[in-house]
């Protein structure tokens, strides 16, 4: 499995360490990342994809609002 737009993943890394959240891109080795309290839609976190572990859930972004996000992602914490 490859990390794609609307896979939960876990961080790794950093002081977000721990935390899950969802893809919303993937470019040049680096996702961009939101979970919708801490890091916003409107403000993602760019992040190594090496310092991310997937998850076997994916979630459909057409839509998507940071209340929504942050429903989904509630399961994981």
């Amino acid at each position: 499995m490859e990390l794609t737009r609307g896979l939960v993943v876990r961080a790794l890394a950093g002081r977000d360490r721990g935390g899950y959240f969802v893809v919303l891109s993937v470019e040049n080795g680096y996702a961009t990342i939101a979970d919708g309290k801490r890091r916003r839609l409107d403000a993602p976190k760019r992040k190594n994809v090496r310092h991310l572990q997937m998850t076997a859930t994916l979630v459909d972004l057409e839509g998507v609002t940071d209340k929504k996000l942050r429903s989904v992602l509630k399961q994981y914490q």
